[in-house]
């Protein structure tokens, strides 16, 4: 009986959602997808798929890395370059909690809200699939890893379902029963080693634990120092890099192949805060970590590589003597870079994507197809 008024309550949220997408455009709340029918995303040579977000990260933001730092960037190689435009189901400027949502599941819902719908914030009757959950029905191994808490927002989006991106305790439950591979990042005080062994997970603290994981094995990270700095912030606490290489080792041990999503979490964090030389050096570990996955792909020759950013934090803008400027501490409604290695389907060069495109795009080049992962209710 449940499983019915599931069912239904599926058809009767795709309605609403279309309905609302209706009344939407007609005041300028959407704009029309871009995306078209599955078939013309496939790829049958992508086996893994690697996502990396640069939480904030806006256009200006490598512009600011590359004048300050006196760096060239591992992004700006990538052959097909996009933008993606970012809001919220009902706010020009997203928080990272919907971002996330955007990113991970292919529908747009209310700030502060984690992979549900707009309509149903509390998932009573329903919640969006995410591509992490898609894939691991498929057999791929999953992974998500972050600089930020393990329940933060953007993780929590590709792990968990809450009305509130606060719920860390409701989070962090839905993290540890997931049937996800490896989930890493720093402490949030709710998630310990005997849940996390109840749930099948090594429990991981300290560098040395991380790197003595076996290819294939299952754990959950809660490291207690900085991940986002260019160089280990202790002898017990991975980077960003780190971590990325180690999830790919253990992750990369099936035919049926993997999905790791990255976080940078800490470009947004010290945007927020208008620290230009944080900000710079975790947008520069950023890349250096996207420079690892790229070698790794080509070596590998069967990995979707895409990177964007949920939104841009800081507003920063171009001066005149060529220098660039934090103007907030706040998000913007600023689009964002869309990079992508490894299909020449996904996105045509220099193009425009809604936000909730990505995941569908995605999800599409992997085989999945639309009663699988539906775009018409992507608002």
């Amino acid at each position: 009986m449940l499983s019915f008024i599931g069912s239904l309550w599926g058809e009767f949220a795709a309605l609403i959602m279309s309905l609302a997408m209706v009344f939407g455009s007609t005041f300028g709340l959407f704009v029309p997808s871009n995306t078209s029918s599955p078939e013309n995303y496939l790829d049958s040579n992508i086996k893994n798929v690697i996502f990396l977000i640069g939480d904030g990260m806006g256009f200006n933001h490598l512009e600011k890395a590359k004048n300050e730092r006196n760096i060239e960037l591992t992004m700006d190689t990538f052959d097909y370059q996009g933008e993606s435009m970012t809001r919220s189901f009902s706010n020009a400027v997203t928080d990272s909690a919907a971002g996330g949502t955007a990113l991970a599941t292919g529908v747009r819902t209310l700030n502060g809200a984690i992979g549900v719908y707009p309509m149903d914030v509390t998932g009573t009757f329903s919640h969006p699939k995410n591509l992490t959950e898609l894939c691991l029905e498929s057999g791929k191994m999953t992974g998500v890893i972050t600089t930020d808490e393990t329940s933060g927002a953007t993780p929590a989006s590709f792990s968990a379902h809450s009305s509130d991106r606060g719920n860390t305790e409701d989070i962090t439950n839905d993290q540890m029963r997931s049937g996800i591979d490896l989930i890493w990042g720093t402490a949030n005080g709710v998630a310990t080693k005997s849940d996390a062994k109840a749930n099948g997970f090594t429990y991981v603290t300290t560098y040395k634990e991380m790197m003595a994981l076996e290819k294939g094995s299952r754990s959950f990270a809660q490291f207690t120092n900085n991940l986002w700095t260019l160089e280990q912030s202790d002898a017990n606490t991975p980077n960003l890099e780190q971590m990325t290489k180690k999830a790919i080792d253990i992750l990369d041990d099936t035919e049926e192949g993997f999905f790791l999503m990255v976080e940078g979490a800490h470009i947004d964090k010290h945007s927020h805060s208008n620290l230009d030389k944080n900000m710079t050096e975790a947008l520069q570990e950023f890349d250096e970590t996207i420079e690892y996955v790229l070698n790794y792909a080509k070596a590998d020759g069967e990995t979707l590589v895409v990177i964007t950013a949920d939104h841009e934090t800081g507003a920063i803008v171009a001066n005149d003597d060529g220098t660039y400027s934090f103007t907030s501490g706040s998000h913007s409604a600023a689009n964002v870079p869309v990079l992508v290695y490894g299909s020449e389907n996904l996105i045509r060069d220099g193009e425009a994507l809604n936000n909730y495109e990505i995941p569908i795009r995605i999800a599409y080049a992997l085989g999945f197809t639309e009663d699988q992962f539906p775009y018409e209710v992507a608002a």
